[in-house]
Formats: C-alpha cells, structure tokens, sequence
C-alpha cells in the first residue's frame, strides 16, 4: 500500500493512494485519527488498510502534498553511508554511523517549493532513501528490526554547506526552513520488497547527478534500527533517512549548487519520484521572521 499526507482547506490531512484516488483517513474523514503518525502510534499500516473501505475517495491528480509525516517526533539522519561518498568528501570510512538531527519544521512535501535563504547560495541536493518506524521499541536486535519498518519513501536532505562547515556540527546547514523534502508518499515493506535491490537517482533540471543502489549501504536498514534503539526508544512515526551516495554538488569541480528556478527530482524505483523547485526565500513569507 501507499500512504500521503496533504494540504486540505483545513491543514494537513492524510489517506491510503488508491489507484487514481486517495482514501481520506484523517479528519476530513471523520476518522480516529488525525495524521498517519497516529495511524502508526494506533492500529499501524493493518489498521489503515482495513479502514480503506468504505473511506471518502478524492481526485489524486491536484494533490498538495504536505511532508510525509510533518508531525513526526524525530528524524534520525545518516551522515556517512556510501564509500564513494565518503571518499569524496575526503573524510575516513567510520567505524559506526555518522548521525545527526533534522527538525520536522524544515520539511516540504513532493511539488512544494524548496527554499534558497538569503543568507547563502550553496543549497546542495542529497538524494536519499528514507524508512518510518511502524513499532517502536529499544535494544532491538537486527534480526527483528524490519518488522519495526513501516514503509520506506524518498528524501531530499537538502544543505548549506558554508553553514553545515561553521563547525564539526552539521546541525546548522541542514535545518534551514524549507530544504527538507520528504514524499511523495509512503510504500509499504510488502509492496517495496528487499532494500538492497533497488537504487536512487538524483536528477537536476534533467541531468543525472547522482545513482547509486542500496546493496552498497555501510550501513543497513536492520542495522541502523539496531544502533539507534541502543542510545534511545525508537516510536512510531519516528523517521530514518539512511544518506546519499557520490555526486554531491559541493564535491563537483567546480561546485554545483542549486540555483532559483532549478528543479531537483530523487527518485527512487520501487516508490516514486520526489520533486521540488528552488526559489528564493525573498518570494515567500518566513515563519518567525521579525
């Protein structure tokens, strides 16, 4: 199955992609639950399913996508996770997974615009493969942790890469409002199947930047789970993006960083396409702003 969260007149809706049509589960529906994360926190994927039937169907075509899941508790970032990555960005091969936070606030969904601040030009693209805890847990062992996996979808971890280098923190270049996409939706493990058989591809304005398959992970799906249960609770909704492969703009010589009016496409087989355009934070109004 596939599960999208969107924008409806009144905020932030979520249902079940049904062929051509989306099954309303969350509000608009009447529904026991508000979002997909509560879905996942109530019942999980089964209880969506059988709440297919019979649900109000509306037109997929004309979705506003919002963030996949723009409630989420914590999403879990891997830094490091492919060798030809890692060998380009000129750091050694770790030992353990390289992990950091991105806040839920700094996300988009598939189609919404992504932002370029007025404080930098280096916005690069990190195509990414990303997977939702469905049952939460701690010490989980590697040999159960994909029964923890909800479903998998596409990310955009996109960076600043003057702020993410200010420290050895990568904090700041990778939570600026408006650079984290997320969609379009979510696959379910049953319908994705074996993570190692598929791959990722980067587009920017139609050119191929990065493609790579999950086989060459450092890091796997059950292993991550594994490692991130051991140092705290891994709940439901709670989102792991897994890291991008070689081709990053910032390693290109010269530098290519996304620019206004780009479009920048991750798609990976077996889910979809994730696609977003540039635009400057001059042309939209800042949450916060003073």
């Amino acid at each position: 199955m596939k599960f999208v969260s969107y924008r409806s007149a009144g905020g932030v809706d979520f249902g079940a992609v049904v062929g051509s049509e989306v099954a309303v589960l969350g509000g608009a529906s009447g529904g026991r639950w508000k979002s997909l994360r509560g879905m996942l926190e109530d019942g999980g994927i089964e209880a969506g399913a059988k709440a297919v039937t019979g649900a109000k169907r509306i037109p997929l075509d004309g979705l506003h996508y919002a963030p996949l899941l723009p409630d989420t508790d914590m999403i879990y970032c891997v830094g490091l996770n492919y060798a030809k990555h890692i060998a380009e960005m000129g750091r050694e091969m770790p030992q353990y997974a390289a992990l950091f936070p991105r806040t839920p606030r700094s996300q988009i969904g598939h189609n919404e615009p992504m932002i370029l601040p007025r404080v930098s030009d280096k916005l690069d693209y990190e195509g990414e493969l990303a997977f939702v805890i469905g049952k939460g847990g701690r010490y989980i062992s590697e040999d159960k942790a994909l029964d923890h996996v909800a479903g998998y979808s596409c990310y955009n971890d996109g960076s600043l890469r003057d702020f993410q280098r200010h420290t050895h923190q990568f904090l700041p270049g990778k939570n600026f409002w408006g650079t984290g996409a997320f969609g379009p939706w979510l696959v379910t493990p049953d319908e994705f199947g074996d993570v190692a058989s598929h791959s990722v591809t980067t587009r920017l304005n139609g050119q191929v930047m990065q493609n790579a398959g999950f086989d060459d992970f450092l890091f796997t799906v059950p292993y991550l789970i594994s490692y991130i249960s051991s140092f705290t609770e891994l709940l439901p909704g709670d989102v792991v993006i897994t890291g991008t492969p070689g081709g990053v703009g910032t390693a290109r010589k010269p530098p290519v960083y996304m620019k206004v009016g780009d479009v920048v496409e991750i798609e990976i087989d077996g889910i979809g396409v994730l696609r977003n355009t540039i635009v400057s934070e001059a042309d939209v109004k800042v949450p916060g702003e003073a």
